[in-house]
């Protein structure tokens, strides 16, 4: 193959030698440069059991999120086999037409393998073993795919890519495309009747007497199920060819296709002319949304005690924004969290009281004075200790049996934080989600995001909302009241019990008001009486006179009972969000509970190659910590790299480089570096090596992208860049 490189040259790859790498733990990686070593096998004890929760509980959630959809396709595929098995083929299809489901996903390519995987496991447990999922990057040809879902349905190796019998095989099934009498050609269909033959002595072998199938829906004729995860991706032709191939065989093999499908249902149309299409009997199902789905995730697995460790608002802005603005992938966001899981254990030492109450109740007992130091350090225990008497604070930085009994008491309060905390921001969120302009936020994970950053009752958008609320009609205040009591009504916490209480009885008092409606029609009557009686009035003085009387009863009318009840309501809800929803930061020792370095996460989930490079070339002490390349600022080591001195010297030249200087000024820094004599004839005389070096250097530069060859000048190169950094 030619090559575009400035410079040409003879590769050489040697065999890698296979040397034996000393295995090492996960617990040596986690404790290697962590901080607090002390406790860094307990730390990833406590991170290791937490994750493992936290990661069934979200396996689980799954699984039921999909199982709505993943059992309408299970469906599906069982009702095409008893219709088969019925011999009412026919009668619901024609008979050339394969059962097809299209399966749309959404653009969450990420999660999209964690769904086919649970669709292939519950079809091969309760409907078929026979199953084979393909990819359109190993299906580029015909012969690919044919030999893929072979290997897969059969469940053994069929001939290489690279066999004159594939070769074969694909020309004898192009020819049959064209042929419209298959009884012509004895090996037409050489490829497929492999399959029909084992099929058949797989079905002989489940209808034999005495033999004890897997389960009883699989029946005696299976279906086989082709699924193909990414539709759009796959070429046109192979995947035309491959249905037209199939459709010939539909008589003697109960094939069916799945489609996972990213985009719109349109993309079969314009895949498939009709000629192919119309030999698809195809069914549409339509998954979860993936912000459904995050919402979800976030409510179960973010929003609950259940789990002591906990993000910051900052952290969660990060992982929502990646989801939102990259990828939509649930998956990806709990990578985020369990990313932010192990650097908080790796990072905190104090982590090893966040865990389970009782657990971290014993841990306190064997904090160590450094640990103990440390937590007087903590910007919250520091703020703590301001609002202390003189006594009390001489106590907790001198005494450390003191502090351990502080802090003993301070995770039992913190446990009870959260517990109310989430259970008064569900209330809140079922108040508010439904008002105009959603002035808290329509999902429940921006109202949290405002919690953990500021006082809520203390924004425009809180006062705003309450005064929504104040205007809301009995019905649709007893609806939201319902909601809240619903919420509260599980709770274990002492306080949450007592507001549960108090709002249940508000909400009697609103549905026995119906009993005072009847006194309030009657007052409606009375000062609608005098205005029946104003036709037989005929003097101006008397009509002034009622008139007079009746507006001064309307504004010394008093509230109804139905306003006094809502008024107290929603200052009781008031006085519970100013009890139960300040920040964590407000909380003593939530640091030890709390993530919130979002920098390293954006830094290890937000790629940044370009910055990444570019710090290398213009800084390479910062990755290769060199004590020779440490320079002041502005100024350049001459024992950096090759490629970074080449870096250095093109950023002085403009859009066009001339090579010969470029070298020439290389070779004199360079010679620099080794210690040459400046008034020596040889200091920057280019020798092979420095050339060798300096072309090597060039040419990585062309690979990153900053210069290319150009034809204005046969010795000069194009920049590709602007400025200096």
């Amino acid at each position: 193959m030619s090559t575009s490189s400035v410079s040409t040259g003879c590769f050489v790859f040697k065999p890698n030698a296979k040397k034996k790498k000393k295995s090492h733990s996960l617990d040596y990686y986690f404790t290697h440069g962590c901080e607090g070593p002390e406790t860094s096998d307990k730390r990833f004890r406590i991170f290791h059991d937490l994750w493992d929760n936290i990661k069934t509980e979200t396996e689980i959630l799954q699984d039921d999120l999909n199982r709505r959809t993943l059992d309408s396709l299970l469906d599906f595929t069982r009702k095409c086999s008893v219709t088969r098995k019925h011999n009412d083929w026919a009668s619901q299809m024609r008979a050339s037409e394969i059962p097809t489901a299209a399966l749309m996903l959404g653009v969450n390519m990420p999660d999209h393998d964690m769904t086919f995987q649970s669709l292939t496991e519950l079809l091969q447990h309760s409907v078929t073993p026979h199953v084979a999922s393909v990819q359109a990057k190993e299906c580029a040809a015909l012969k690919h795919l044919m030999k893929r879902v072979l290997q897969r349905l059969m469940d053994t190796e069929v001939a290489g890519d690279g066999d004159d019998d594939d070769d074969e095989e694909e020309e004898e099934d192009e020819v049959a495309l064209q042929q419209s009498n298959t009884s012509t050609h004895r090996n037409v269909h050489c490829s497929l009747s492999v399959l029909c033959e084992w099929y058949k002595m797989q079905t002989q072998k489940s209808s034999t007497p005495g033999k004890k199938r897997s389960s009883s829906s699989k029946g005696q004729h299976p279906p086989l199920v082709i699924i193909f995860k990414d539709l759009e991706a796959f070429n046109h032709k192979v995947l035309q060819g491959f249905i037209l191939i199939c459709s010939r065989y539909i008589a003697h093999l109960p094939l069916m296709f799945i489609f996972g499908i990213a985009t719109s249902p349109s993309t079969i149309q314009h895949m498939l002319p009709h000629s192919v299409s119309s030999l698809l009997c195809i069914e549409l199902f339509q998954s979860l949304s993936c912000t459904q789905h995050l919402a979800t995730v976030i409510d179960k697995l973010i929003l609950t005690p259940k789990f002591p460790f906990k993000l910051s608002g900052k952290v969660m802005q990060v992982l929502i924004s990646l989801f939102l603005y990259h990828d939509f992938s649930v998956r990806n966001f709990i990578k985020g969290v369990q990313l932010a899981l192990l650097e908080h254990f790796h990072s905190q030492p104090l982590s090893v009281l966040c865990c389970k109450k009782k657990e971290a109740l014993k841990n306190v007992a064997h904090l160590s004075h450094e640990d103990l130091e440390m937590i007087r350090q903590l910007p919250s225990f520091t703020r703590h200790l301001d609002k202390q008497e003189s006594q009390e604070e001489v106590e907790l930085l001198k005494d450390d049996g003191h502090l351990k009994e502080f802090c003993h008491n301070q995770i039992k309060v913190l446990y009870k934080y959260h517990k109310n905390y989430y259970s008064m921001l569900r209330c809140l969120h079922a108040l508010t989600s439904s008002l105009p302009r959603y002035p808290l936020g329509k999902q429940i994970r921006e109202l949290h995001l405002i919690c953990l950053e500021k006082n809520v009752w203390e924004t425009e958008d809180y006062q705003s909302a309450m005064k929504l609320l104040k205007v809301l009609a009995k019905d649709e205040l007893i609806i939201l009241l319902q909601r809240c009591v619903d919420i509260l009504q599980p709770c274990s916490s002492k306080k949450m019990k007592i507001a549960f209480e108090q709002l249940e009885e508000m909400l009697s008092g609103f549905k026995l008001l119906d009993k005072y409606n009847e006194l309030v029609q009657s007052d409606k009557v009375s000062l609608t009486a005098p205005v029946k009686n104003l036709q037989k009035m005929t003097q101006l003085y008397q009509l002034q006179k009622t008139l007079l009387e009746m507006n001064t009863s309307r504004r010394s009318k008093k509230q109804s009972p139905f306003e006094n009840l809502r008024s107290e309501t929603l200052e009781f809800i008031d006085s519970l969000v100013k009890s139960h929803l300040s920040p964590p930061e407000s909380q003593v020792l939530n640091e030890v509970y709390y993530y919130s370095s979002s920098s390293t996460v954006r830094r290890h989930l937000n790629a940044t190659p370009r910055t990444s490079i570019q710090t290398a070339l213009n800084s390479p002490y910062y990755y290769l910590l060199d004590d020779r390349l440490k320079t002041e600022e502005g100024s350049f080591s001459n024992a950096a790299p090759d490629i970074c001195i080449a870096y250095k010297l093109h950023l002085e030249c403009g859009r066009l480089i001339n090579l010969y200087d470029w070298m020439q000024a290389y070779s004199t820094v360079v010679s620099g570096a080794e210690g040459n004599n400046p008034d020596s004839e040889d200091f920057g005389k280019v020798d092979d090596i420095k050339h060798a070096r300096f072309i090597r250097a060039v040419s990585e530069l062309e690979f990153l992208g900053f210069i290319k060859s150009t034809k204005q000048k046969t010795d000069h190169v194009a920049r590709l860049t602007w400025g200096g950094c």
